[in-house]
Parts: C-alpha cells; structure tokens; sequence
C-alpha cells in the first residue's frame, strides 16, 4: 500500500520538472538575455507614452526647453484642447465617419466572403487575385484620382461630395472593403462545411445559412475586419486633410493643425498637443481592450489557399 500511495505522489513531483525541463529545451534564449531584451522592448514603447503624458502636464516653454520631468505640474492643457482647435467636433467626427466605415465594411466583407469561398463562378479566382493586389496600391497614388472624381461629381451631378463627412466615408469604405473581405475569405476558409451541409438538409437557404449559421460563428473575423477599417479611418490624415474642409475635420486632421498653432505668437502649444494626442488615442484603447479576445481569435484562424 505504501509503494502504491507513493508513485502517484511521484508522479504528481516529477511532471513539473519534466515541464521545466522541456521549457529549457525550446527556450531560444537564456532567461537573463531574455528579460534583458523584454525590460528593453518595453522601455522602447513606454518611455515615449510616459514622455507625452508628462509633457502634456507640463508648459509649453517647458516642453520647449526640453524638460522631461515638469517643474510644475498642471491640468491647463486638457481644459485648453477643447477650444483651441475644436478638439471635441473632429473626435465627432471621427467617430462618426471610422465607425460607419467599420460597421459597413464588415457587412459587406461577411456577404462577398461567402460568395467567393462558398460558391463557384467564373471569375472568382481573379477577383481573389484582384483583392490581394489592391492591398499593394499606396494610398497616396490614388488621392488625386479620387479627388478628380469627387470633384467631377459635384460638377455633373450637381452633389456636393468634397468637404463632407458621407465623402470621406466613401473614401475610407474604397481602401477598407479589400482589406475587410480579404480577412473574411481566410476566415470563412476554416470554417466547416459540414454545418452548411445539415443545414441545407434541414431546408435552409442560402440567406439562413449566412445569418443562422455563418455570422454567428464569424465574430471574430468580422470584429478583426471592423476594427482595422475603424483604425483606417482613425489614423488618416492624408485623404481627411484634403477632402474635408474646418467644420467636417477629423481627429487627425485636428491634431495636424495643433502642430502648427502658437500661442502668444511665439511657442507652439506642445502642451495641448501632447494632451489631444493622449484623448485622441483614448478611443483605440478602450476598443481594443473590449474586443482583445476577439482579435486574437480573427488573427489566428482562417488559411489562405
């Protein structure tokens, strides 16, 4: 009895060794070296977000002069931002213009993905083909086209398309949906036939399989494909700059201004710019901390084939 109480506490001992043993095996690096490089990449991304959060408590001729550390600390410039350049009408607008861009992309992405993974047409292979090259197109190649043709429009149509927000949007919607429906066809590529297949038995059509079956096991994708056309439009300032005018500007676009705006005729408000870029950046976190385990599940699946 002795000898066969002792072997399960042997085994429950010697598991983990094997487990730190087999750790060591596939490490690429010692520890040392590794936590060496670890503290260094964190160093690299958090010293410049400590810098801007300091700098934006700080003075503009502090931050002028070159302090890290503020010689006094102080809320001025977040109170400031909001009159300055008409901080909280662009972070409207943003919202407005990335979240239409977002929400309307996906949808579009989750219909043409089923149609070119789930069914056979001529012409499928090279519109497949199509949308991976237009993701190798720079966008500053196809500002001026576009500008041409929003400018034609409002010539012959008599529709006003330059300087609106519904503009914009079309832009954005442009460069997000290859993107979007891309990331869709790798996805819906994992996913199973079989569940189309009873389904199909059980007298569902094509339109139940897409919403009864298809979005429902989709989310992952789908937010992944939403959120990159969301930073899309967030982060633009080319296409925002050109194609809005003062009171349709975007975050970025109100950001680009504060780089140029002085105070007192003198010094640039580097305060209130590092203080908007913090706000500005306040809903890109708060939308990746919501949908974290969504994005990483939309990364990882999916085969390209």
């Amino acid at each position: 009895m002795t000898i066969d109480a002792a072997n399960p506490i042997e085994r429950q001992t010697k598991q983990p060794i094997r487990r730190d043993a087999a750790l060591e095996v596939t490490r690429l690096m010692p520890r040392p070296l590794l936590a060496v490089i670890t503290i260094l990449l964190c160093a690299l991304v958090l010293i410049p977000i400590l810098y801007i959060f300091l700098a934006s408590l700080n003075t503009d001729v502090g931050v002028a002069s070159g302090e890290f550390w503020p010689s006094s600390f102080s809320l001025d410039s977040y109170n400031k931002i909001w009159d300055s350049v008409g901080l909280a009408k662009a972070i409207g607008n943003s919202l407005i213009v990335s979240g239409a861009t977002a929400v309307v992309s996906a949808l579009m992405a989750i219909g043409t993905a089923y149609v070119l993974v789930r069914f056979e047409f001529r012409g499928r292979l090279t519109v497949l083909r199509g949308l991976l090259g237009l993701q190798s197109i720079p966008g500053t190649l196809m500002l001026l086209p576009v500008f041409v043709l929003f400018s034609s429009a409002g010539t012959y149509l008599g529709v006003t398309v330059i300087g609106t927000l519904w503009g914009l949007f079309i832009a954005y919607l442009t460069f997000a949906l290859p993107f979007s429906t891309w990331v869709m066809v790798t996805y819906l590529r994992g996913l199973p036939r079989e569940l189309e297949e009873a389904a199909r038995i059980d007298g569902a059509s094509n339109l139940g399989i897409l919403f009864r079956i298809i979005i429902p096991l989709s989310w992952p994708g789908i937010i992944v494909s939403a959120i990159f056309a969301f930073l899309l439009g967030w982060n633009d300032v080319l296409f925002a700059s050109v194609f809005t005018r003062p009171d349709t500007h975007t975050a970025a676009v109100a950001l680009q201004v504060f780089a140029s705006a002085v105070e007192g005729g003198a010094i640039p408000v580097y305060s209130q710019m590092m203080a908007a870029s913090l706000v500005c950046a306040v809903p890109v976190v708060v939308l990746y901390f919501m949908f974290q385990k969504y994005l990483v599940g939309g990364l990882t699946a999916g085969s390209v084939k």
